[in-house]
């Protein structure tokens, strides 16, 4: 038996709204800013993302054996090359674009946060 529940998964970044409106065109949801250090993203999944602002932000280093990349986001697409285009296009850029017949691409959200765009 489980001991809690996942609800939320919180990012470390500059600028929480921004960051916010990044992911919510990227995952939909409703978007809501809590204050200047907070922005909340409810996802119909049912788990959330939240951006928490933190001063001094140093994005993860990828790939770095040497270094964390301190999480990252697997989302599954219908089309790999059709939301690659739309996540370049809303400031994403592209980590590890792989071999062509691998179902799985990494890229780093505006920020600096690795996540993946994998084949549904």
């Amino acid at each position: 038996m489980a001991i809690a529940q996942l609800s939320t998964v919180v990012l470390d970044c500059p600028d929480p709204d921004a960051l916010g409106r990044f992911y919510q065109q990227l995952v939909g949801g409703e978007l809501k800013q809590e204050d200047h250090d907070w922005t909340h993203l409810t996802l119909s999944s049912g788990t959330d993302l939240a951006f928490q602002s933190a001063p001094g932000f140093a994005p993860p280093n990828w790939p770095a054996p040497d270094d964390s990349q301190q999480f990252h986001l697997d989302l599954t697409v219908a089309d790999l090359d059709a939301a690659e285009q739309q996540v370049l296009a809303l400031g994403a850029r592209v980590l590890d674009a792989g071999d062509p017949s691998r179902s799985w691409r990494v890229y780093a959200d505006p920020v600096g946060h690795p996540f993946c765009l994998c084949k549904d």
